[in-house]
């Protein structure tokens, strides 16, 4: 069994070819020279393409290095999303989804019931979504939430819900698969948007689905082909060859975001801090049960005391971008409210930790910290 640092620079790779490069370049083809009856691999564009395949298969072992797992993947996070749950529900059956997910999922919300679908919603903290399940077809979760950071217990979810024929899916996007594995937790499908923590540069577009059914992925997969949600030859080799840097920023990443939680811990100013990983974090104990270790993410979200306060604070940065997205490879930061649709005070800040040294971080937010509250 191999660690995850050795993983990352293998996964999906081709069997060595002499006087080819280790990781084949991105393939550019509407169509492929396709003699006698259409029986692929590659036939046409919008089906499949290699450079897609050596992705999929990539993202397949990190998801589940001991089992193998399909994985599809999609131009976006939310195509991704969108295609489990339109591929999967049907009108007349029921949904439930986190009340305190990603912004978008209010308006996915919309869409589903427009449908006919039915949707339920509860918190994401005290693995509230169990009080709705009953007769429900699919169960989605988020966790670590985004952008409050609670977490649930993915175990006990799966469990009762598939003792209650439901299917379940996880939203991985923050966790990333070297930081938790939602499909050996009992999840049906593990989602993620690509566009983050993964690929981890800010310049790729990308999601993925990844299940152990063989069924359920081609549900996915023929979803994809139907509404034509296909990545690009181009993003998925950036995103592949990305991968390789995926342990090493991880360990970085979560590293700094702990160091920049404990240093916020005893600002006055400050209020709702949240880390997963600092030890006074209410979900403290329930992600180190099931994430990895030291894995926590990248993310560290507090509030400041109003709008005017976190915009001078945000404006004394000096090594954090003002800019959304989380899990990049530069520190960014946002005033999540400006947005609308999360359910956060105005002063509310998600901080994404980059692969920064810590300490020069630390040292930037406190200035920044004490320059604002100064000129207030």
């Amino acid at each position: 069994m191999t660690g995850d640092g050795t993983r990352v620079v293998r996964a999906g790779l081709p069997e060595p070819t002499a006087y080819e490069p280790s990781l084949p370049g991105p393939v550019f083809a509407a169509h492929f020279h396709l003699p006698g009856d259409a029986t692929g691999p590659y036939t046409y564009g919008r089906d499949a393409n290699p450079t897609w395949s050596h992705l999929e298969q990539a993202i397949g072992e990190l998801e589940s290095p001991e089992e193998p797992a399909h994985t599809i993947a999609f131009a976006s996070g939310m195509a991704a999303i969108t295609a489990v749950l339109f591929s999967q529900l049907r009108t007349g059956d029921a949904v439930v989804l986190p009340n305190d997910g990603y912004q978008l999922l209010p308006a996915v919300r919309d869409r589903l019931e427009s449908y006919g679908i039915e949707v339920r919603t509860a918190p994401t903290a005290g693995d509230a979504q169990l009080g709705v399940l009953d007769g429900a077809r699919l169960l989605w979760i988020e966790t670590p939430s985004n952008p409050g950071l609670d977490v649930c217990d993915i175990r006990r979810l799966a469990d009762a819900a598939h003792a209650r024929g439901t299917l379940v899916a996880v939203d991985n996007t923050l966790a990333t698969p070297l930081g938790q594995r939602p499909l050996d937790l009992g999840a049906d499908f593990s989602v993620a948007s690509g566009t983050k923590a993964l690929t981890g540069h800010g310049d790729v577009l990308l999601g993925y689905v990844s299940t152990r059914d063989a069924a359920l992925a081609d549900g996915v997969r023929l979803w994809r082909k139907t509404v034509g949600a296909i990545p690009g030859p181009m993003e998925s080799w950036l995103a592949h060859r990305s991968l390789a840097t995926l342990a090493l920023r991880v360990r970085q990443q979560a590293a700094g975001a702990l160091a920049l939680a404990e240093a916020l811990a005893d600002r006055p100013e400050i209020t709702g801090l949240r880390h997963p990983g600092l030890p006074s974090d209410p979900s403290h104990a329930l992600a180190a049960a099931q994430m990895r270790p030291g894995r926590f993410g990248s993310v560290v979200s507090f509030t400041l005391p109003d709008k005017s306060h976190a915009e001078r604070f945000l404006a004394e940065l000096t090594l954090v971008d003002d800019a959304t997205s989380f899990g990049g490879v530069r520190s960014t930061a946002e005033r999540r409210g400006r947005w609308g649709g999360d359910a956060v005070p105005d002063g509310f800040i998600r901080f994404s930790v980059g692969i920064e040294e810590p300490e020069d971080l630390v040292a930037d937010v406190v200035r920044a910290l004490d320059a604002a509250q100064k000129a207030g």
